[in-house]
C-alpha cells in the first residue's frame, strides 16, 4: 500500500497534509476524495519521492508542507477555499509517441504541420474541473492553451516527446477531471498521456493512449478523463455531460461507411466473407441474423453492398485495410512484427507463377526427406528452383530486405518444437495421446460415460447412427479390466467429432482434393498416467441402405495395419485441426469475445472501473478479427484452402455456435465438469477435483483461472460493496444487455445466460471474459506452429481415405505405403501456406503485454488500493510461473517431462518475442 501511495502521491495525504475536517479532504463511500489547493509557482519546490516514478511529479507548496508538519492548522487555514479566489498557473506535460518509421508523405505532412503551427494552427487543450461553475451552470473550465514548441521539436528522433501547455486557474477551480484536445494540424498524432502539475495534492494523471485525428478528419474535441474511476451515479457534476458526450461519439449513428480515421463501434453480421462479384464459387452464406446460420456479431464497417448480392457487403482485399476504430489498429511494433512474419506467407501470392513452374511430381511430398527439407534447405530448393527465380515474380521490396537480413531466406522454416527434441516422437501412440491433454487443442477430450458412444443426430436425416465400436475392439488393451469397470474407474476417455462433422461429410468429400471421416477416438489411461489410443472409429455418410459407412481401426499388429493406423490417426488430427480452429480457437476466443468489446466501448465510459479492468484484455482483438475476415476465414482464404472442410468451414463454425457453445460453460471449472474431466469437490481450491492426475492444461489453467477470479472478486467487491450498486449501474447493465441481446442476438433467448444481479454473477462474467481473452486463447493459439508446423504430426486436411482391400488404390497403398500416406496429407503448397500462417499466429510481438502486466502499472487507476491489489495479482502470476516450471521438471508427470517430451509451457505466463510455445498475453491479438 505504501509503495502505491508513493507512486500516486497519496502518501502526503496519509501524513496528514489535511485534517479530516478540512473542506479539501472529504470521505465518500469508504474512499477519500481530495480537493486540490492551488499554490503560486514561486512558493513551490519539488519533493523527490523515495521510489522513482515514471511520470512527472507536481510541485508542492513549501509553506504548505511546513504548516502541515505543525501540531495543528489554524481555523483560518481550514477556511482557505472561502477566501477571495487567486489565479495561478498550472501546466500540462503532454507525452506524444512518435512513429519509428515514416513514409515520404508523412514526413512532408509533419514538416508542413511544423510550419503552420508557428502561425497559429496548433494543438489546443482545455482543462475541465469536476465541479460546476455556479455562474454558468456548466463545468468549470480554463481558457484554451496551446502546446508549446511543437515546431522546434519536430525533428526529435526519440520514441516519446514531451510538450508543455500552461493553464491559468483560480483557487476555486476544484479537481481536474477532464481535458479536451483539438488537433488543428493535418496529421494525426498518438497521445500517450497528459500529466497536470501544479496542484498541492500532487500530479493528476490522464491516461490517453489514443490517436488524435486532425480536425479536418474528425471535427470536434477529443475528451480525455483523469485516471480516477467513477461509477455512473458517482460521476462528479462537472463531468457528467462530458461522460455521456464521449460515449455518444463512440456509438455513432449506425449510418454510412466508416472512414479509417473514425472511432465508432457498432455491430453487423458476418456478411462479408463471400465475394459474389467474382463468381458463384465465392458466394458464401451470411452468418448471423438467421435461424439456419446463427453467429456472433462483428464490428460494422458500413461498406456498400456487392453488385450481385445486396445482402452481401462488398469486399476490401489486401493490401487495402479493413475498417476498425482507429485506436484498435495494431501499434507500429505489432504491425511490423505481423507484417514481416506474414511475408513468409507470401507464397500464396506466388501460387499462380509457382504452379506453372512445377511438374506433377513435386506438388506432393513423396518421402519424409521432402518434409525435412523445408527446415534445412528451404522451399525453393525443394521445388528445384533457385533464388534467382524470385526475381521473376513481383514480390514486395521488403522481401528482398528480409532475405538480406537472414541467411535462412524467406521460404525456409524454423524447426517446429514437436520434432526438435525427438524427430520421431509424433509417431508414438503415447505422444498422440499426450497431445490430447497437453497439445494445442486440449479442450475437447471427455470422460467416456457410455460404451459404445451414442450420437445425438437425427437418424431420419443422417441414417442409422449406431456406433461400430464393440467391446472386442478394446477389451484386450485394458490391463485385464472390463469395459464397464474401466468406465467406472475413470480410465476411458473419448474425443468425439462424429456429430460435428457427419452433417457436412457428403459435401466435403465431394470437393476436389478433400476426403474426411467423422472420427471417434477412444483412449485408455495407463497406470503411468499417460493416455493410450485403443480404437478409432471412422464414419462416412451411408451411400445406400446396405453400404458400410463405419469402420474401426485399432493399433497395429503388422506392417500393413501399422500404416492403416497411421492414416487413421492422421484423419483424427485433421478432424481435430478443424474443430480446434473453427470452434475452439476462432469461435470461442475471437468471435464470441468481439460483441463484449464492442459493447464495452459503446456503453462503458473510460472512467468506469469495469472498463478500466477490461481495457488491457481488449487490445488488438478487433483488428486481428478484421484481418481474419479479410484473409483467413473468407471465401478461398487460408482456412478454406488449407483445412479439410474447405468452403463449408464457416458453416461448421456456425453449427458449433448453435449446438455446442455456451457462455457459462466457458468458465474453466464448468467446462471441465461438463466434459466429465472433473467432479465437484468443495475441499479443493477451485471447488472441483480432476479425475486425471496429469492433465497439464487443466492443472496449469486452474492456477491462472483462480488468480484471475480472485483479482476480479477483489476489484468488484471494492466498487460494488452491495448488489444494489450492480443492479442500478446503468452503464454496466446496458453493456451486458447489449452484448447479449445485440452482439449475440441469435442466442439471446437461451436460459443459460447469467443474470447480472450480484457480485458473484458479475465476477463470473468478467472472469470468463478475461480468461478467454488471455489464458484460454494462449493455450489454443501459441502452440499452432510448434505442433502443426510439422504437417505429418497434425495435418490440417486429408486428401485420401484409408483403402479397403477391394479398392483400386489398395495396390498402390501396399506397394508404397509411405508415399500413399504423404500423398494423403496436404500438398506441398497447401502445407507451406498453412505453415506460414500458423507461424505468424504463433508469434509474440515485441510489444506484447502479458497477464499480470499493463501499461503504466502504477497510474492506470487513481485508486491506490486497487493499484496495490493489482501488484499482488501480478506477484501471484509470478508464483504460478514458478509452479509450472517445477511441474515441468517433475519426472513423475510423464505428460510434461521425459525423454523427448515437450514441457507444457503454453500457460507459462511470460515469454520472449517470437515463436516460443509459451506466454499468456492479456488479449486476443493473434
Amino acid at each position: 500500500m505504501a509503495l502505491t501511495n508513493e507512486f500516486l502521491g497519496s502518501s502526503l495525504v496519509e501524513r496528514s497534509l489535511f485534517p479530516s475536517s478540512s473542506p479539501c479532504f472529504q470521505h465518500k463511500n469508504g474512499r477519500f476524495l481530495i480537493k486540490p489547493v492551488l499554490v503560486p509557482f514561486g512558493n513551490r519546490r519539488v519533493l523527490k519521492l523515495k521510489k522513482s516514478a515514471k511520470f512527472p511529479v507536481a510541485a508542492l507548496s513549501e509553506d504548505l508542507v511546513k504548516n502541515s508538519s505543525s501540531s495543528s492548522l489554524s481555523s483560518s487555514s481550514s477556511s482557505l477555499p472561502s477566501e477571495k479566489p487567486v489565479k495561478f498557473k498550472v501546466r500540462a506535460v503532454v507525452t506524444v509517441r512518435n512513429k519509428i518509421k515514416e513514409d515520404f508523405k508523412e514526413t512532408i505532412t509533419k514538416h508542413l504541420d511544423a510550419l503552420t503551427d508557428r502561425i497559429g494552427r496548433n494543438i489546443v487543450l482545455e482543462l475541465f474541473s469536476t465541479e460546476i461553475d455556479p455562474k454558468t451552470n456548466a463545468p468549470k473550465k480554463t481558457n484554451e492553451a496551446v502546446l508549446k514548441d511543437w515546431a522546434k521539436k519536430t525533428n526529435i528522433k526519440a520514441e516519446r516527446v514531451n510538450y508543455i501547455a500552461e493553464f491559468t486557474v483560480d483557487s476555486n477551480f476544484g479537481e481536474p477531471g477532464a481535458i479536451t484536445v483539438i488537433n488543428n494540424h493535418q496529421k494525426e498524432f498518438f497521445l500517450e498521456n497528459i500529466t497536470i502539475e501544479g496542484f498541492a495534492t500532487g500530479a493528476v494523471y490522464f491516461p490517453c493512449n489514443s490517436w488524435v485525428q486532425a480536425r479536418k478528419d474528425l471535427p470536434g474535441k477529443r475528451i480525455f478523463f483523469s485516471n480516477k474511476p467513477y461509477l455512473p451515479d458517482d460521476t462528479p457534476a462537472g463531468l457528467q455531460v462530458l461522460r455521456e458526450k464521449d460515449l455518444k461519439n463512440l456509438r455513432g449513428d449506425g449510418k454510412g461507411a466508416r472512414k479509417l480515421s473514425d472511432r465508432i463501434y457498432d455491430y453487423d453480421t458476418y456478411n462479408d466473407l463471400g465475394n459474389p462479384d467474382k463468381g458463384i464459387d465465392l458466394c458464401r452464406p451470411n452468418l448471423g441474423g438467421s435461424e439456419k446460420y446463427p453467429y456472433p456479431r462483428r464490428c460494422r464497417t458500413g461498406r456498400e453492398p456487392s453488385d450481385t448480392d445486396i445482402s452481401a457487403e462488398s469486399r476490401v482485399e489486401k493490401p487495402l485495410p479493413m475498417y476498425v476504430p482507429r485506436d484498435e489498429r495494431f501499434e507500429e511494433l505489432k504491425q511490423n512484427t505481423f507484417s514481416v512474419k506474414r511475408l513468409k506467407g507470401v507464397l500464396h501470392n506466388l501460387l499462380p507463377g509457382l504452379k506453372s513452374s512445377l511438374s506433377a511430381d513435386n506438388q506432393d511430398f513423396n518421402d519424409f526427406s521432402d518434409v525435412d527439407g523445408l527446415y534445412s534447405v528451404g522451399l525453393l530448393i525443394k521445388l528445384g528452383l533457385q533464388d534467382d527465380v524470385l526475381k521473376k515474380f513481383p514480390l514486395p521490396k521488403i522481401v528482398g530486405k528480409i532475405k538480406e537480413s537472414t541467411s535462412q531466406g524467406v521460404l525456409k522454416y524454423d524447426i517446429p518444437k514437436i520434432i526438435s527434441k525427438d524427430k520421431f516422437a509424433w509417431l508414438r501412440d503415447d505422444e498422440f495421446g499426450r497431445q490430447a491433454i497437453a497439445g494445442v487443442n486440449p479442450v475437447t477430450i471427455e470422460k467416456l460415460e457410455v460404451f459404445p458412444p451414442v450420437s445425438k443426430l437425427d437418424p431420419e436425416i443422417y441414417g442409422p447412427l449406431e456406433s461400430a465400436l464393440k467391446e472386442e475392439h478394446i477389451l484386450h488393451q485394458l490391463n485385464g479390466m472390463t469395459v464397464q469397470q474401466a468406465i467406472d474407474e475413470n480410465k476411458l476417455f473419448i474425443i468425439d467429432y462424429h456429430d460435428i462433422y457427419l452433417p457436412f461429410l457428403e459435401r466435403i468429400n465431394a470437393l476436389d482434393g478433400r476426403k474426411s471421416y467423422a472420427t471417434r477416438t477412444i483412449y485408455y489411461l495407463t497406470p503411468l498416467g499417460t493416455l493410450k489410443p485403443v480404437a478409432i472409429e471412422l464414419s462416412l455418410p451411408p451411400s445406400g441402405p446396405n453400404t458400410r459407412s463405419k469402420r474401426v481401426v485399432t493399433p497395429a499388429l503388422d506392417a500393413t495395419t501399422n500404416w492403416m493406423w497411421m492414416l487413421a490417426k492422421a484423419h483424427v488430427c485433421s478432424n481435430d485441426a478443424g474443430v480446434h480452429q473453427l470452434a475452439n480457437h476462432w469461435l470461442r476466443t475471437h468471435a464470441c469475445t468481439e460483441p463484449f468489446i464492442l459493447s464495452a466501448h459503446r456503453q462503458l465510459s473510460s472512467m468506469h472501473p469495469i472498463f478500466k479492468l477490461l481495457d488491457p484484455h481488449m487490445r488488438y482483438t478487433l483488428e486481428i478479427n478484421a484481418l481474419a475476415r479479410q484473409s483467413l476465414i473468407n471465401a478461398d482464404g487460408v482456412i478454406e484452402s488449407c483445412f479439410t472442410p474447405g468452403r463449408y468451414a464457416m458453416e461448421i463454425s456456425s453449427a458449433a455456435y448453435k449446438n455446442f457453445w455456451r457462455f457459462d460453460k466457458d468458465s474453466l471449472p464448468q467446462d471441465l465438469l461438463r466434459r466429465g474431466m472433473a467432479v465437484p469437490d468443495q475441499t479443493k481450491p477451485h471447488g472441483i477435483r480432476l479425475i486425471m492426475n496429469d492433465y497439464p492444461y487443466a492443472e496449469d489453467g486452474l492456477l491462472i483461472w483462480s488468480a484471475i477470479e480472485n483479482w476480479v472478486r477483489t476489484y468488484v467487491n471494492y466498487y460494488y460493496p452491495n448488489p444494489s450498486l450492480i443492479i442500478n449501474d446503468r452503464e454496466l447493465q446496458t453493456w451486458y444487455s447489449e452484448a447479449v441481446n445485440v452482439g449475440h442476438a441469435d442466442l439471446k433467448d437461451e436460459s443459460w445466460w447469467p443474470k447480472l444481479n450480484d457480485s458473484d454473477s458479475l465476477v463470473s462474467v468478467l472472469t470468463i471474459l478475461i480468461w478467454n481473452a488471455s489464458a484460454q486463447h494462449a493455450a489454443l493459439n501459441f502452440g499452432q506452429y510448434p505442433y502443426g508446423g510439422y504437417v505429418p504430426n497434425r495435418p490440417p486436411l486429408m486428401r485420401r481415405l484409408i483403402p479397403e482391400e477391394s479398392d483400386p488404390e489398395y495396390g498402390s497403398f501396399t506397394a508404397d505405403p509411405q508415399k500413399y500416406f504423404l500423398n494423403a496429407l496436404p500438398s506441398l503448397l497447401q502445407a507451406t501456406k498453412y505453415m506460414a500462417v500458423v507461424d505468424t499466429l504463433s508469434t509474440h510481438s515485441i510489444d506484447e503485454e502479458y497477464i499480470g502486466e499493463r501499461q503504466h502499472p502504477s497510474t492506470w487507476s487513481g485508486d491506490p488500493e486497487i493499484v496495490e491489489k493489482f501488484f499482488e495479482f501480478s506477484a501471484e502470476i509470478g508464483k504460478i510461473e514458478k509452479v509450472i516450471e517445477s511441474r515441468n521438471r517433475d519426472k513423475t508427470l510423464r505428460n510434461r517431462c521425459g525423454a523427448g517430451v515437450l514441457p507444457y509451457e503454453l500457460l507459462a505466463p511470460s515469454s520472449e518475442p517470437g515463436v516460443t510455445c509459451r506466454g499468456v498475453p492479456n488479449s486476443v491479438s493473434t
